[in-house]
């Protein structure tokens, strides 16, 4: 028997078992998360006898005669001060990993009331961020220390608009741990499957036993391929469906994440069990590990149709003959590596069957691209598969793809049982996609004043083992290969390959974090050549309201890269060892693609509560829906509800993706309050409270759609519109004389702020996923199997960060959403060029490979 306390409760158990586990199965304490059960990402911290622990590295063995507190044990007074802080400091994103902070956090103020910065950072160390980029956090936690220390009153002033840095209408859920992610959800009676996964990438399945298994305590069922009763290839586009759900026997595996047999058990430990007694019988085969192998001549296929995925070239001016003519031409080869997204939530889902179909709980970037090719794997119609989302624990483009949710609807449609699916941290590093390992041979070149004539690019993408994004990620790429410039002979060919490697995937800054590094190392070269600083021939080239962009598009009156240069102008000329950076990324799909925004605005029960499919996966979509519409109706937020994404009542707003749902749903959400407005301001309503209004008016539905109307890439337009909008942004880099990062500032064009703190938060946020991305994250394979583990990945922890400036540039007066342009993806594209031009001045390396060899960081 183990005694002990949890939240000053008495609690006596005899198994001897995982304190994460006990705290979440046991106690139904699920402001624990279990982000990787390794003792790294600081998820499941709690207050050992007042000592911050992991709780995944405990077990009540270990506990027995303690003292556990968890968030919910923190005494009211105090755990609103927390609330209070968080919400108002802007720490809350994703809220995956914001209970552990709280843990941590206290740990700390209870023996050092009043800590410098670096006693926050190294409190934190063990609590691991991917949305924030801790700068606020940290912020919180002086400000909680302050209130402790001399009271505080909270400002709840806000009148919600736009503009105003007002809270996260979901921060004290999520702060509290009240907040239910895919997890963290209680069914009854439910059931726990999982997938048997192929043990080589690349091999024959020649058998499958699955007697064993069945005969296992507590197994209820296996599922082989041949029992999907739909369309087994599925795949985040509908016209590429080329992703198996399930490899039958007789088949070849593409990558180490394949499964090839679903288990279905009444327990956690049964499922465990019933996987392990699957007998596969492979035929281990060569794996294509490298576009170039796979483009090899005599290259078994990865797919029936070949090796190559999708090809690109886009061509604009005489490339060759601005080459020729050119003072200076710089030819550099570049390569980066893949990356792991690391949100901190693992894939988890719930599905529930119904009469004919499945009811499917998930955390996900689009419920109806669930719901589409969820409906396709089981062979029904769309209805019948409804699909709910709960929080989403960061995606940053990997939760764009199906991981768990259409194995968990096909065991639930065929058991008729609540199934729940949840990925292991490691198995979640097998099997979700990645972003793309490129390479990439830029040549630039400018006349002898800098001014830039001409650029040829070609560039080499490993797709992995499927397509999922991989055609639109090489195409962005390849669109925004020639930078933010004014200038027009440009010629560049992209290829997409399929390898055995995990497949890529979309990822925060789609494409463009590849291309740009490319694009502005070669800027600071042919700076060098004509002896003018990296700054100027930005400055000089810098597209402006009226030119032409490279792609053909007109730069409208918004545009604001030069702004931005200004805004760092003086640090860049007053700092020794910096560097500097200049992007753009599009806002919205475009290329002639269908991009539509919907909501529906609703009064319901004396509220307006507004219904829009868009995903918050961290950006914190919510609140910018409440502010606009506030914004339009006058009124205060408490009146509004924003309900939670749901196929039943809420309209197919695209996926959370291309930096688009600000935009697009936004301008959706400021459509449907014009309606709402000009319903309240009839006669009828004359001298009524919204109250009255409300509560007589219930069932009232007000519609906002927005279309985004753009050019296909093959248009023959001398100016086509290949995105509705484009955001701009320069940051700098400084580094000390050993290399370390001590400052970025980070000016980016926005367009309008629909809420300044939240805006900071994606900036800072992108500049440290950046700052990793440049120094220390490598994605490791070894024959297409990934060798590391979430603490081996290389994120950055809190004692890492520099100090970050954020500067806003809002210049935009068009009447979409305000003027808003999305800024989730462009804030992670400059940072790594950036560093790299840094660490050119420090030390005269010119490093072409990510990340950076031989820097502070590695070695």
């Amino acid at each position: 028997m183990y005694t002990f306390k949890i939240n000053d409760k008495e609690i006596k158990t005899t198994k001897n078992m995982s304190l994460l586990n006990f705290l979440r199965d046991e106690m139904q304490i699920t402001s624990v998360k279990n982000g990787c059960s390794e003792g790294a990402c600081g998820t499941c911290m709690v207050l050992l006898d007042k000592k911050a622990f992991r709780a995944c590295l405990l077990t009540t063995e270990k506990i027995n005669g303690k003292s556990i507190m968890t968030v919910e044990g923190i005494e009211e007074k105090e755990r609103k001060i927390y609330e209070w802080a968080f919400a108002e400091a802007g720490a809350v994103q994703c809220g995956f990993c914001i209970p552990g902070m709280v843990i941590s956090s206290k740990g700390l103020l209870d023996i050092n009331i009043n800590p410098t910065e670096n006693d926050i950072k190294k409190a934190l160390r063990g609590n691991i961020c991917r949305c924030t980029g801790y700068v606020k956090i940290i912020e919180a936690v002086m400000k909680v220390a302050k209130a402790i220390r001399e009271g505080y009153e909270p400002d709840n002033s806000y009148t919600g608009k736009i503009g105003e840095r007002t809270p996260r209408i979901d921060a004290q859920d999520k702060i509290s741990g009240k907040a239910i992610y895919s997890e963290d959800l209680k069914i009854e009676n439910l059931y726990y499957g999982g997938a048997v996964r192929t043990k080589y990438p690349r091999a024959l399945v020649k058998k499958i036993n699955t007697s064993k298994a069945l005969e296992t305590s507590g197994v209820e069922s296996v599922y082989l391929a041949s029992d999907i009763p739909g369309n087994r290839n599925i795949g985040h586009l509908s016209f590429i469906s080329d992703w198996d759900a399930l490899i039958a026997v007789g088949e070849i595996t593409r990558y180490i994440g394949d499964a090839v047999a679903l288990v279905l058990a009444k327990d956690k430990e049964s499922l465990k069990r019933g996987i392990a007694a699957i007998e596969v019988e492979y035929e281990e085969l060569q794996p294509l590990t490298s576009p170039k192998m796979s483009l090899e001549e005599n290259a078994p296929k990865i797919h029936e149709k070949g090796n190559v995925l999708f090809s690109q070239k886009l061509s604009r001016g005489n490339v060759e003959n601005a080459l020729k003519s050119s003072k200076y031409v710089v030819t550099h080869t570049y390569k980066t590596p893949f990356t792991e997204h690391a949100y901190l939530e693992p894939e988890s889902a719930i599905a529930v069957p119904t009469k004919h179909g499945v009811h499917l709980y998930t955390s996900s970037q689009s419920i109806y691209d669930e719901q589409r090719e969820v409906s396709r794997l089981l062979g029904v119609d769309p209805s019948l598969v409804e699909v709910t989302s709960n929080y989403v624990g960061g995606g940053f483009g990997g939760k764009e793809d199906m991981s768990v949710q259409h194995h968990a609807a096909l065991m639930a449609y065929l058991s008729k049982k609540n199934v729940q699916v949840t990925l292991s941290r490691q198995e979640s590093i097998n099997v979700s996609t990645k972003r793309h390992a490129m390479e990439i041979e830029m040549t630039t070149s400018c006349d002898e004043n800098g001014i830039l004539t001409g650029m040829k690019c070609n560039i080499l993408s490993d797709t992995g083992a499927y397509s999922s994004l991989g055609g639109p990620v090489l195409q962005r790429a390849c669109t925004h290969a020639s930078g933010p410039y004014n200038y027009h002979n440009i010629e560049v060919l992209g290829t997409a390959v399929y390898t055995n490697n995990p497949p890529g995937g979309a990822f925060r800054g789609f494409g463009v974090t590849q291309s740009a590094f490319a694009t502005e190392a070669n800027l600071n070269k042919l700076a060098e050549l004509v002896g003018i600083s990296p700054w100027e021939i930005r400055f000089k080239n810098a597209i402006e309201p009226g030119m032409t962009l490279p792609n053909g598009q007109i730069a409208d009156e918004g545009t604001a890269l030069k702004e931005t240069l200004l805004a760092v102008k003086d640090y860049y000329d007053n700092n020794e060892i910096v560097g500097i950076s200049c992007a753009m990324k599009n806002a919205g799909i475009g290329v002639g693609l269908p991009d539509v925004g919907r909501a529906i605005i609703s009064i319901e029960k004396g509220k307006l509560h507004i219904r829009c499919s868009a995903s918050c996966i961290g950006q914190g979509f919510a609140t910018i829906a409440t502010q606009i519409a506030c914004e339009e109706l006058g009124i205060d937020r408490s009146f509004i509800v924003v309900e939670a994404p749901n196929t039943v009542r809420t309209p197919n707003s695209g996926t959370t993706t291309a930096s688009r749902q600000t935009v697009f749903s936004g301008e959706a959400v400021r459509c449907a309050a014009l309606k709402v407005k000009k319903f309240l301001q009839t006669e009828t309503f004359t001298n009524k409270s919204l109250e009255y209004i409300f509560k007589n008016f219930d069932g009232e539905e007000f519609t906002g759609e927005y279309s985004g109307v753009t050019d296909a890439m093959s248009s023959e337009k001398e100016n086509p519109m290949s995105h509705v909008a484009y955001g701009y942004a320069t940051q700098v880099v400084k580094l000390d004389e050993a290399g370390k990062v001590l400052e970025v500032v980070a000016a980016h064009d926005v367009g309008k702020a629909i809420n300044p703190t939240a805006v900071e938060g994606q900036i800072e946020g992108g500049v440290v996923m950046g700052l990793g991305y440049a120094l220390t994250e490598d994605f490791i394979l070894e024959n297409g199997i990934p060798k590391q583990k979430f603490g081996t990945l290389g994120l950055l922890r809190a004692t890492d960060i520099p100090k970050i400036q954020s500067i806003i540039i809002e210049k935009n007066v068009e009447e979409l959403t305000y003027g808003a342009k999305g800024v989730g993806e462009i804030t992670t594209i400059p940072t790594a060029p950036a560093v790299q031009g840094a660490y050119y001045k420090l030390d005269k390396i010119f490093r072409t490979e990510l990340p950076l060899k031989n820097s502070f960081y590695k070695k």
